[in-house]
C-alpha cells in the first residue's frame, strides 16, 4: 500500500538511535548502544542498536529490526501507522494516494479534516458532561472519579436531534457525515447519531480520536452505539483504551483484553491500567498481532456464560497463527452475572488481580477442553472426529514449541503414538534455527558458514560492495558480482541462502542509494528470505567497525572465481583430451595455469 522505495528512503533518512532514545535510554559501548531491553524483564542490559547497521537486537529475546520494526513492537502500531509516525519525525509525507487505499480505498480527499472534526465533537461532549447532573450522577454512580473520567476525555451527547449545529455552523457539511457524527435520513433531513448519551472517545494508537462509542443514560436501544466504519475507524483494527493502558502494560509486562467501556474504566479506577477492549467485535488476527506487539502475556477476560466461551473460542481461533513461543495467551472466565465491571468494584483490586493469578486458563488447556468437550474420547469414531477438529487448529499455530507439545497431548488423549499422528498430520515442523553470530574469519572450534552465507553476511554488514565489485570489474576484483549470481541456483547452490543471496544482489544493484542495512532488511521482511536476514544481521552485529570488510569480499569473490573454475577444468576433462577442439586445450592448459591450480595438478 506504501511504495517501497519511500519506505527505503524514509529508513535512509532516519536515524534508529534517536527513535529508540525515545523511548528507551542508551549508553555508548563500543561501535553500538546498548540498554536494558524494553521487551523483556532483564536485569543487565542485552538490547543493542548499531547506529551504522540501522537495526536493533536483543541477545536476551531475540527482539529484532529496523526503526519501523521498534515503533511497531514497541508501540503496537501498525505497519502504516509506524511508517506515517516516522515519517512525520523527519518531515516526510507518506503519499496521500497510499494512506488512503490503506485505510479505505473508497475515501474522499484527506483524512484531515475529518480528525478535526472528531476532536471539536469530543471538546463539545466534555464542556456538555460538566452541565448535565443527570450523566454526572450516573458516572458517579458507577464508581468512577472525575480524574479517571478525564483522562479517558469521557463526555456527554446531549438529547437534542442537532446538538452538534452549535459546534458546526455548516450542519450540512460532508465531513459530519464522513466521519460518523451525523445521519443523513429521509428527504435529505440530518440529524446526531448520539444523543442522551454518555460519549466515550475511541482513539487510535498515536491518541488521535477516530470516533465514539456511546453508552445511553437510562433505558434505551441499542444500549451501546459506535460509531460507523469510516476512513479513520476500523472496529476490527482498534483497541479501546490502549493509549491510556501503554505506559502500564509496558511496565506489568501484560495486556488484559475486556468487551467493554465501562470495564475498561472501571479497571482503570481501581489500579488496574492494563486493560483494553474490543470495539462490539470479535477479536481479530490484527487485534491479537496488536497484543502480542504489546506484552508477552495476553489475557482475555469473558463471562463465563455461553456467550462468554464462544467469544473465548473465536479469540482464541483469531490468535493461534499470531502465536510464538515466549508469549503467554490466557482467558479467565468470570461468574455468569458478572463482567469486569460489576467484578472489580465488588471484590476491588486485590480480589482481581488475584483471580488472574490464580484462575487463568492458559490457551492450551482451554483449546484441549474445549475439543474434549465436543467428542466422545471413549470410542474410535469420537478419538477419529477429535483429531479431526485438532488438525487445522493446530496447523495455525506457527510457534514450533508449542504446537509440538499440543501434537503430543492430542496423541496421548487418543492413544496414538507420534509416529502414528505423523501420519494422519505430516510431520511436525522444526524448529528455526538460532544461528550464533560466526566470526568473519575461522576460529579454532567453529565452523565457517557456507560461502552464500558468508556473501550475505558482508553484503549485510556494507550493501555498498555492491557498487565497489560490480559487473564492471570495480576496485580490481578479479571476479565480478556477476560471477555470484551466475553460481545462484546451479547444484549446491540452490538453497535458501543462494536464493536470498541472489535476491538482495538484484535488489542491492537496483538501488545503488542503500548505504546501510535497515532498508535492505526492511525491503525482504515479509518475503520468504526475512528471517534468513534477520539471522544474517544478528551475526554481522558482533563485527568490529573496524573490520577489513572490502580484504574479506575480494576473499570471498576469489573463492567465487576458483569454483566456477572448477567447473569449467571439470566439464572439459569430462569431454576427454582426444575429443577437445585446439582452442579447448588452450583453454584448459590457461585454467590449469592459474593461481593454486599448478600446484595441485603437478604430478
Amino acid at each position: 500500500m506504501i511504495p517501497q522505495s519511500f519506505v527505503e528512503d524514509l529508513l535512509m533518512r532516519v536515524d534508529i538511535v534517536d527513535v529508540v532514545e525515545r523511548y528507551v535510554p542508551l549508553k555508548k559501548a563500543g561501535a553500538n548502544l546498548v540498554a536494558r531491553c524494553p521487551f523483556h524483564q532483564e536485569k543487565s542490559p542485552s538490547f543493542t542498536v548499531s547506529p551504522t547497521k540501522q537495526f536493533y537486537h536483543c541477545f536476551g529475546c531475540g527482539a529484532h529490526g529496523s526503526a519501523i520494526t521498534f515503533l511497531m513492537e514497541h508501540g503496537g502500531l501498525g505497519f502504516v501507522e509506524a511508517v506515517r509516525e516516522l515519517a512525520g519525525s523527519v518531515g516526510m509525507t507518506v503519499p496521500e494516494e497510499s494512506l488512503r487505499a490503506a485505510r479505505d480505498p473508497h475515501a474522499g480527499a484527506g483524512t484531515q479534516p475529518l480528525y478535526e472534526a472528531l476532536a471539536r465533537a469530543a471538546q463539545y461532549y466534555r464542556q456538555s458532561l460538566k452541565q448535565s447532573e443527570a450523566a454526572i450522577a450516573y458516572l458517579k454512580g458507577r464508581g468512577l472519579s472525575g480524574e479517571v473520567a478525564a483522562r479517558f476525555g469521557i463526555g456527554y451527547a446531549p438529547g437534542g436531534w442537532q446538538a452538534l449545529a452549535q459546534v458546526f455552523p455548516d450542519y450540512r457539511a460532508t465531513v459530519l457525515e464522513q466521519c460518523g457524527l451525523v445521519i443523513a435520513g429521509e428527504q435529505d433531513k440530518r440529524y446526531d447519531r448520539f444523543r442522551d448519551r454518555i460519549m466515550f472517545p475511541i482513539q487510535d494508537r498515536r491518541g488521535q480520536i477516530i470516533g465514539f462509542g456511546g453508552r445511553v443514560l437510562a433505558h434505551g436501544e441499542p444500549k451501546y452505539l459506535n460509531s460507523p466504519e469510516t476512513a479513520l475507524f476500523e472496529k476490527g483494527r482498534e483497541l479501546y483504551g490502549l493509549p491510556q493502558a501503554r505506559p502500564s502494560i509496558r511496565a506489568q509486562g501484560r495486556v488484559l483484553v475486556v468487551e467493554g467501556y465501562m470495564d475498561v474504566v472501571a479497571l482503570a479506577q481501581h489500579g488496574i491500567g492494563y486493560a483494553v477492549a474490543t470495539l462490539g467485535t470479535a477479536t481479530t488476527a490484527i487485534h491479537a498481532q496488536t497484543l502480542l506487539r504489546l506484552a508477552d502475556e495476553v489475557i482475555f477476560c469473558f463471562d463465563g456464560d455461553a456467550a462468554g466461551r464462544r467469544a473465548a473460542w473465536r479469540a482464541l481461533e483469531n490468535t493461534l497463527a499470531e502465536l510464538a513461543d515466549g508469549k503467554q495467551v490466557g482467558f479467565l472466565f468470570l461468574p455468569e452475572a458478572d463482567d469486569p465491571d460489576t467484578f472489580v468494584r465488588r471484590e476491588g483490586r486485590e480480589g482481581f488481580e488475584g483471580a488472574l493469578r490464580e484462575r487463568v486458563m492458559p490457551l492450551s488447556s482451554f483449546l484441549i477442553e474445549e475439543l474434549r468437550g465436543r467428542r466422545d474420547l471413549g470410542s474410535e469414531e469420537g478419538r477419529a472426529n477429535f483429531l479431526a477438529l485438532a488438525k487445522p487448529l493446530l496447523e495455525k499455530i506457527r510457534a514450533p514449541g508449542l504446537r509440538l507439545m499440543l501434537r503430543k497431548r492430542a496423541a496421548e488423549l487418543t492413544g496414538l503414538q507420534a509416529d502414528e499422528l505423523s501420519s494422519l498430520y505430516g510431520p511436525a515442523p522444526t524448529a528455526p534455527l538460532r544461528v550464533a553470530a560466526p566470526a568473519p574469519t575461522r576460529r579454532a572450534g567453529r565452523v565457517a558458514p557456507s560461502l552464500a552465507r558468508k556473501l550475505l553476511q558482508l553484503l549485510v554488514f556494507e550493501p555498498r560492495l555492491v557498487e565497489a565489485y560490480g559487473a564492471d570489474g570495480a576496485a580490481g576484483a578479479r571476479s565480478h558480482l556477476a560471477d555470484v549470481l551466475s553460481l545462484c541456483g546451479r547444484s549446491g547452490w540452490c538453497g535458501g541462502e543462494a536464493q536470498a543471496l541472489k535476491a538482495v544482489l538484484e535488489f542491492l544493484r537496483d538501488h545503488p542509494q542503500i548505504s546501510h542495512a535497515g532498508p535492505l532488511v526492511e525491503h525482504f521482511r515479509e518475503t520468504g528470505h526475512g528471517a534468513l536476514l534477520y539471522q544474517v544481521e544478528q551475526e554481522v552485529l558482533q563485527w568490529g567497525e573496524d573490520f577489513a570488510v572490502k580484504q574479506e569480499f575480494q576473499g570471498a569473490l576469489d573463492q567465487v572465481e576458483a569454483l566456477l573454475r572448477h567447473e569449467k577444468i571439470d566439464a572439459l576433462r569430462q569431454k576427454g583430451l582426444g575429443a577437445l577442439t585446439s582452442e579447448e586445450r588452450q583453454l584448459l592448459q590457461r585454467l590449469l595455469r592459474e593461481p593454486g591450480q599448478a600446484e595441485k595438478n603437478q604430478g
